[in-house]
């Protein structure tokens, strides 16, 4: 299993055309309430939409245990999402010609008996149960005001041209308006019917943090965040605030200078995305993922033969998203969930 998180802990465990995927949840605080109807409200979100997600379709219904109607006890939560529409056996050339993109390359050659089919460990399909985790850590982390919302801030080469987001629909690619939506769609059916695909931009907001929330060093609330968004599949990149423009800025322009609203410590602006120290400083906490384009492109690929050694290409067939991005966007705000609990906990937020 797979673990992320010390005081909230969430134990991955399945592979993509295993019999299930799920997620073992400890140190929930006792009594936190596990919504059913939430949890599959969250899964829908990850769902891929018509047209521009795989073909494959999956239920995913959230099979609980470890909860009294509806509450947990304080012992673990156990949640089994089963895989019923696998097609394993157009994986089984790959185990010979590694697929660019993927793991298949460094996972053949450092495991035995490597089950390749759908990525195995390493597939996207696990983020499944961090979505259906990251549901219940977003109920509770409500209960104190604190609120995590992301949004699709590009898509290929169309970009939301808004700086300061402070709301978002729920529209097919996860972008904030509809006429947005409708350019992201057409820049990745345009990919899909190239053999192609693209990436893209994540977006996540955080609100409701109080001052000094975090840690420091190798626990600071941004560092961990970061070390939680990279594993997630296809994640290449993450930027806090203004991230790397910021190394072209004098300290004048960067830094965020405080001032008193309405009786509170607040910034002018939000440069440093809400976080200084690895600590929060009562801004919003905002941050960009980059996601690679998906490796699995029907376009023909070089590659190598591994039993001959020599030089050879593929063509990927199957059923692929052309684009994660419209997906990605529960998965970053479920493990950005997942953190903040664990640091809650850890600070007592949960005990008062």
């Amino acid at each position: 299993m797979y673990r992320l998180g010390r005081n909230i802990s969430v134990h991955l465990f399945g592979s993509s055309h295993g019999p299930c995927v799920g997620c073992i949840i400890e140190g929930l605080p006792k009594g936190t309430v596990i919504s059913a109807d939430r949890i599959a409200s969250e899964m829908e979100l990850r769902k891929p939409k018509e047209g521009i997600g795989t073909p494959r379709k999956e239920k995913d219904i959230v099979e609980i245990t470890g909860d009294i109607n509806g509450k947990t006890i304080g012992g673990p939560v156990t949640m089994i999402i089963r895989n019923e529409n696998t097609h394993g056996r157009s994986y089984s050339q790959f185990k010979d010609k590694p697929r660019p993109g993927h793991a298949d390359l460094p996972a053949l050659m450092r495991f035995r008996n490597f089950d390749i089919r759908g990525g195995g460990p390493f597939s996207g399909r696990l983020t499944a149960p961090l979505v259906a985790a990251g549901a219940v850590m977003k109920d509770i982390l409500r209960s104190k005001g604190i609120e995590i919302n992301a949004f699709a801030r590009s898509i290929g080469g169309v970009e939301d041209p808004e700086k300061n987001v402070s709301d978002a629909q729920l529209t097919d690619t996860r972008a904030r308006t509809p006429a947005l939506d409708e350019k992201m769609k057409k820049e990745i059916l345009k990919a899909s019917e190239d053999g192609d695909s693209v990436g893209g931009v994540v977006e996540c907001i955080v609100t409701g943090l109080p001052i000094g929330f975090g840690g420091i060093w190798f626990e600071g609330l941004d560092s961990e965040i970061a070390s939680a968004i990279f594993s997630i599949p296809a994640v290449k990149g993450i930027e806090f605030g203004k991230g790397f423009e910021l190394s072209k800025m004098k300290g004048s322009e960067s830094n965020d200078p405080y001032t008193i609203v309405n009786n509170k410590i607040v910034a002018e602006k939000n440069d440093m995305g809400g976080i200084v120290g690895g600590m929060s400083n009562g801004m919003p906490v905002v941050f960009k993922v980059a996601f690679k384009p998906t490796p699995s492109i029907t376009k023909e690929q070089s590659t190598v033969d591994l039993k001959t050694m020599t030089q050879t290409s593929i063509k990927i067939e199957g059923r692929h998203d052309p684009c994660i991005v419209p997906r990605a966007v529960s998965v970053v705000e479920a493990v950005t969930a997942i953190v903040i609990a664990d640091q809650a906990k850890e600070a007592g937020l949960f005990d008062q």
